[in-house]
């Protein structure tokens, strides 16, 4: 019907631009519309009697005829850019990953679908104008002969590479466009930005098919699990899971480490308020890490009745239990009971050793956890080397001027570099009344300190209260759920003193907060500094929590051992591994990097003399260990700057024969021979094949419409195909031709000028004006 009255097809008037063709000037057409209204104007005017409205209305009629007719006389035409026909290649690139074959009720696949809708006449017509190439892609692309040629489903998606391989024959053949026919489920990491740039520099359309649902019905998806890869042993690992979810619902969350069950929670899943849109409820689950070893978790949520994609109910994640101790270094400058309460709390803690040092007279130290009688002789290090060895350090009621300028240069150093915690406690002679608002630390702190001593510790009554940000703090957790967290919080007795703070940095966190009087004053904060964290609690006397509670009432002992945690087990080690997907279309194999420090935490580099043996023990679960050889990066080691942030010294790559869980151990050797440093580090991963497709099941509609906007080519949905034959035509790549058709013989123009006329005269007709 449109092009009943409009002769051309709707898609030349989207890529065409008006003109007029006659070269008579423009300007000259603008002044005789002017002049025909003032003549029509002046000859209404003398039968104004008729009255104003019929008058004006009759006015405006001539005058769009007569300006309609006007334009005619300037030839009005559509300039447009069409493909030659047959001269023009058109490529097809149809995605073959395993989320394709998902079929809907009736048993049909995805790709079945989008292939018989191509081949019920739009593809046909098509091969009337282009050269039709059609490639299959998944992780990789190839080019087949037909849509019926697809060789087996591969188990992931790389969309933006194989756009990137298509359009690159196009210095070699003149492309006209690309159909791409995909669900959009993206899963090869390949369109990030760079590569959408890239994708849309060719100056080639894209026209995307989309195929599938954009909504999976009855259908629960364990959508991402958050959780530490590492913790020390026994401590209380938190998982923050997402679950995606169809409607509203209710199922259980299970975690598993192999065959035994860890810990299990009760869902309650809400709709989500527009019932278009999937549901996305935040799950929080808290598990014990056990001893020292490998964990392999399964978290598992509980399938709903009929549901047909069981797969995606399932996410696995490797947690390591390293063996060794974190180090934590306590300076106090007198006994008090904090100190008392605070080794009390963490002595049975295997994970964690607090060397202590308390100064009971001048020059005269006691100390406690210490591993020799060199250690701690001479209260506070002196050296990086001693200090260095600890993963945080306390200081409590210590005035400033104790410590040398080389020490408190070591200490922001300690934050900065090593990437260890302070933590600054309240006392007589803690925090701004001992001076600390000059020293070096300072800087490294969440709040800022006065320069002079002040008398700021206060004794007075306080309750500690979460703030928002320590509510979700898991050393702030007394109970996994947060609202009986904060009835285990609101119960703790108050506390005997405080030391006013001065204000908070930018970067500054308030965990606890305190009443006093009409203000609300911080009581714990914590920022990140460098590579390490700074935190200051801003009171000496949580002892009053153990004296004042029943002696099973383990808040106390809980609340220090999980904020000693925080404070250690984020500082780096002189050695670690991380290991990743060489590349994500290849689960066969994986990167290994290995990082090694000097005493000084500065990365290890190979002196001249010095050699340096890398060697790595993979196990899988079954077969042979593999045993490889890292060597040194050849390219500039990465964030070797003067942050000292982490760069892999040692790589490799390395095959891996099944699937399943691997165990990692390194041992690297530094130096010559009777003066080598021996480091090690363990790790774990695990490789799982044809999984990743089963999660993200429903079209990924925004990705595709997003290639096709940058791409200035469409989006289009299946029931939509029988014009794209039509569309594709109008394009500026590939080899054009410049048309110009005329619209002054258009038929809708002669019945709108024909409705103009008989419009007027109808009018008079009825007002008997004729």
């Amino acid at each position: 019907m449109f092009e009943l009255l409009f002769v051309h097809p709707v898609w030349a008037y989207r890529a065409g631009k008006l003109s007029l063709a006659s070269a008579w000037p423009r300007w000259l057409l603008f002044v005789l519309i002017a002049a025909a209204v003032v003549v029509i104007v002046a000859s209404l005017w003398r039968r104004r009697f008729l009255g104003l409205r019929r008058v004006a209305l009759i006015g405006t009629l001539q005058a769009a005829l007569a300006a309609l007719i006007l334009c005619l006389i300037w030839q009005p035409a559509l300039n447009v850019e069409r493909v030659r026909d047959r001269q023009n290649v058109l490529a097809i690139a149809i995605d073959n990953s395993t989320s394709m074959r998902y079929e809907d009720e009736a048993g049909k696949a995805r790709v079945t679908q989008a292939i018989a809708a191509l081949q019920n006449g739009p593809l046909a017509e098509l091969g009337k104008t282009f050269e039709l190439r059609f490639f299959a892609f998944g992780s990789g692309i190839k080019p087949i002969e037909s849509l019926d040629a697809l060789p087996e489903p591969e188990a992931q998606s790389r969309i933006g590479d194989a756009l990137l391989n298509v359009l690159q024959t196009a210095g070699s053949v003149p492309l006209a466009g690309v159909v791409l026919i995909s669900d959009g489920a993206e899963n090869g990491r390949s369109l990030s930005e760079t590569n959408l740039r890239n994708i849309a520099a060719y100056g080639v359309p894209v026209h995307a098919i989309g195929v599938g649902p954009e909504r999976i019905e009855n259908d629960l998806e364990l959508a991402e699990v958050d959780m530490p890869s590492s913790v020390a042993p026994g401590a209380i690992v938190t998982a923050d899971v997402i679950v995606r979810h169809s409607a509203a619902a209710t199922s259980r969350l299970r975690v598993y480490d192999h065959d035994a069950l860890l810990a299990a929670r009760d869902l309650k899943l809400a709709a989500n308020a527009n019932n278009q849109a999937d549901s996305v409820t935040n799950v929080r689950i808290e598990f014990p890490a056990g001893e020292a070893g490998v964990r392999d978790l399964r978290f598992v949520l509980e399938p709903l009745a009929g549901e047909r994609n069981q797969i995606n109910n399932t996410r696995r994640q490797v947690l390591n239990v390293p063996r060794e101790r974190r180090n934590i270094l306590y300076i106090e400058g007198e006994p008090r009971w904090e100190f008392k309460f605070i080794r009390r709390a963490v002595e049975n803690e295997k994970s964690l050793r607090l060397a202590s040092v308390v100064r009971t007279t001048q020059n005269k130290f006691y100390r406690q956890g210490i591993r020799s009688s060199e250690e701690l002789a001479n209260g506070l290090p002196t050296t990086a080397k001693e200090l260095f060895e600890y993963d945080a350090v306390i200081i409590g009621s210590y005035e400033a001027p104790a410590l040398t300028p080389v020490q408190h240069e070591l200490l922001k150093e300690f934050v900065d570099r090593r990437g260890g915690s302070i933590l600054m406690l309240a006392g007589r002679n803690g925090l701004a009344d001992g001076g600390w608002g000059s020293a070096s630390i300072e800087q490294a702190l969440p709040i800022h300190l006065p320069s002079k001593r002040s008398n700021d510790f206060v004794q007075a009554q306080i309750k500690a209260q979460l703030t928002r940000y320590g509510a979700e703090s898991t050393a702030l957790r007394f109970d996994p759920i947060a609202e009986k967290n904060a009835e285990q919080w609101e119960g703790l007795p108050s506390l005997a003193n405080y030391q006013r703070l001065g204000n908070l940095k930018p970067g500054a966190v308030e965990l606890l907060q305190a009443q006093v009087e009409r203000n609300q004053v911080p009581l714990l904060v914590w920022q990140r500094y460098g590579r390490g964290s700074t935190y200051v609690l801003a009171t000496a006397s949580t002892q009053r929590w153990q004296m004042s509670l029943p002696a099973e009432d383990q808040r106390h002992e809980v609340f220090w051992r999980q904020l000693l945690h925080a404070l250690a087990d984020q500082a780096p080690q002189r050695a670690w591994l991380k290991t990743d997907r060489l590349n994500y279309d290849d689960e066969t194999s994986v990167h290994i990097e290995a990082d090694l420090r000097d005493e000084h935490f500065e990365s290890l580099t190979t002196k001249a003399g010095e050699q340096a043996q890398v060697e790595l023990v993979v196990t899988p679960e079954q077969g042979k260990a593999i045993v490889q050889t890292l060597h040194p990066k050849k390219t500039a080691q990465s964030g070797g700057g003067s942050d000292g942030v982490s760069g892999a010294l040692f790589e490799a790559s390395l095959n891996l024969p099944d699937t399943g869980l691997y165990k990692v151990e390194m041992t690297a050797r530094v130096g010559n021979k009777g003066e080598q440093q021996v480091f090690g580090a363990a790790s774990a991963f695990r490789r799982d094949d044809n999984v990743v497709e089963h999660f993200d099941l429903q079209q990924h509609r925004a990705v595709l419409q997003r290639l096709a906007s940058d791409t200035s080519g469409r989006y289009w949905q299946l029931d939509q195909l029988n014009a794209l034959s039509a569309a594709i035509p109008y394009t500026k790549s590939g080899i054009v031709e410049r048309q110009m058709l005329p619209l002054w013989n258009l038929p809708i123009v002669f019945l709108l000028l024909l409705a103009l006329k008989l419009g007027e005269w109808l009018l008079r007709l009825k007002w008997g004006t004729l």
